[in-house]
């Protein structure tokens, strides 16, 4: 759902030479929950007091999260050194869209900038094992390690028995007698 904020500021003849708005970033990503800060410089002469500038902010309603209320805040202060900044709190994917900002200067006229917002869901938390008792565990060490050990020790131990057997029944086996009397 796109959300656009218009925030019209109304600086009274304060700005020498042609008025211009920017944007800092032309895009801005973000996950669910975090917070973010959206940034535009518009220009001001040096001696810019904030009495000679007044605002009016106008939120766009139609397309407006009706949870957005709250969440949204910005910073009076640095109006004087040529910034607005937007502080968008507990994002959620529904906020992602174009935020506009639009600046009104009497008598040179108005200049706007948006910039994109996209906020993607948060990564799932991993799933914890459960803990297991000392019990579980030891029962566990059996399952992992006693049975491959077992697996492979058995096969050899029968196929040691039976080349035993063949080789003490061999008929090729030839008996030798050893007489001490001679």
């Amino acid at each position: 759902m796109i959300f656009i904020i218009l925030l019209l500021l109304f600086l009274t003849p304060c700005v020498s030479g042609p008025f211009v708005v920017n944007v800092t970033q032309t895009s801005y990503q973000a996950e669910e929950n975090q917070d973010i800060t959206l940034e535009w410089t518009f220009s001001t002469r040096r001696d810019t007091s904030l009495s000679s500038i007044s605002t009016l902010c106008v939120e766009s309603p139609e397309s407006q999260d009706p949870q957005f209320a709250g969440r949204v805040q910005w910073d009076k202060d640095v109006l004087t050194e040529g910034r607005l900044t937007l502080h968008v709190s507990r994002l959620r994917t529904n906020d992602s869209g174009f935020y506009v900002c639009d600046i009104l200067v009497r008598p040179e006229g108005s200049n706007s900038r948006r910039c994109w917002l996209s906020v993607t869901a948060a990564a799932e938390l991993q799933t914890q094992r459960p803990t297991e008792s000392p019990q579980e565990r030891k029962r566990n060490f059996w399952i992992y390690v006693g049975l491959p050990v077992t697996a492979f020790l058995l096969p050899l131990f029968v196929a040691i028995f039976v080349l035993n057997a063949r080789l003490t029944k061999s008929p090729h086996r030839k008996k030798f007698n050893v007489d001490s009397r001679r």
